[in-house]
C-alpha cells in the first residue's frame, strides 16, 4: 500500500504534464505498468506449464493457475485504461489495429484457459490447459512487437524505440516506480492465490484417498463369508 501510494503521488503530482495530451497522459503510468506486469505473469505461466508437462508436478500446476489469473486481471486493466486514454486523444474508444486486436486476443486466450480449468473435470484438464497456455504465450511477443512491424494507431515505441525516443527523466522515474508498485501488488496477490490453489489440491487428494479407502473397506466386507441361519460356523 505504501508503494502504491508513493507511485500514485509520482504519477499524478511529480511527473510533468505532457505538452500535447495534457493530464490525460497520466493514464500512461497505469496502462503501461499493467501491460508489463501481465506479460511477466504470462511468462511465468508459460514456464510453469512447460515444467508441468515435463514433470507433472502439482506445484507447477498451481503456479500456472495463479499466474494466469493474476495476468488476466492486469491485462483487463490494460484493456480498460487503453480506451479511456484513446477517447480524448484519438477521438475513438477502439480501433481494430494490430496492437489492440492482438491484446484482446491475448486476453481471450487466457480467459479461455481459466474457463477450461474451471468447468472441465477430466483427468487430462491440467495437460490440455498447459498446452493452451504454451500456445497462448506466443501472442505476447506479437503484442509487444506489433507497433514495430505494423502501422498502428499507437505511436512508435517511446522506450527503446531508437533515435528520438525516450522519456523525460522525471516521467521515467514515475513510470518505474508505478511498475515496481504493480509488481509488488502482483506478487502479493499471486502468493495468496498460489497458497489457495495448493490447499485446493491437497483437499482433492484427501477426498480421493478417503474414497479409495472407503471402496477398499467395502470390498473387504463383501469378500467375507455370509452367515446363514442353521449352518455351522
Amino acid at each position: 500500500m505504501a508503494a502504491l501510494g508513493y507511485a500514485f503521488y509520482q504519477g499524478m503530482y511529480v511527473a510533468p504534464t505532457e505538452a500535447t495530451m495534457g493530464d490525460v497522459q497520466r493514464i500512461f503510468y497505469y496502462h503501461v505498468p499493467s501491460a508489463w506486469t501481465a506479460f511477466l505473469c504470462f511468462f511465468a505461466n508459460f514456464v510453469a506449464s512447460i515444467l508441468y508437462l515435463l514433470h507433472r508436478g502439482k506445484r507447477a500446476d498451481a503456479l500456472a493457475v495463479a499466474t494466469a489469473e493474476v495476468g488476466v486481471v492486469f491485462c483487463s486493466v490494460v484493456l480498460v485504461t487503453g480506451p479511456l486514454w484513446a477517447r480524448p486523444v484519438w477521438g475513438i474508444w477502439w480501433t481494430w489495429d494490430a496492437r489492440l486486436t492482438s491484446t484482446l486476443i491475448l486476453w481471450l486466450i487466457y480467459v479461455s484457459y481459466l474457463m477450461l480449468r474451471k468447468f472441465s473435470s477430466g483427468g487430462q484438464t491440467p495437460v490440455l490447459a498447459a498446452a493452451l497456455a504454451i500456445f497462448g504465450f506466443l501472442d505476447v511477443p506479437i503484442v509487444y512487437l506489433s507497433i514495430r512491424f505494423f502501422r498502428t494507431q499507437h505511436p512508435q515505441p517511446v522506450i527503446g524505440g531508437g533515435e528520438g525516443s525516450g522519456l523525460d527523466p522525471i516521467m521515467a522515474k514515475a513510470l518505474l516506480v508505478n511498475w515496481l508498485a504493480f509488481l509488488l501488488l502482483a506478487a502479493f496477490v499471486l502468493a495468496l492465490r498460489y497458497r489457495l490453489e495448493r490447499l485446493r489440491q491437497r483437499l482433492e487428494e484427501a477426498h480421493a484417498r478417503r474414497e479409495e479407502e472407503a471402496g477398499a473397506g467395502g470390498d473387504a466386507i463383501e469378500s467375507q463369508p455370509v452367515f446363514e441361519p442353521g449352518r455351522r460356523a
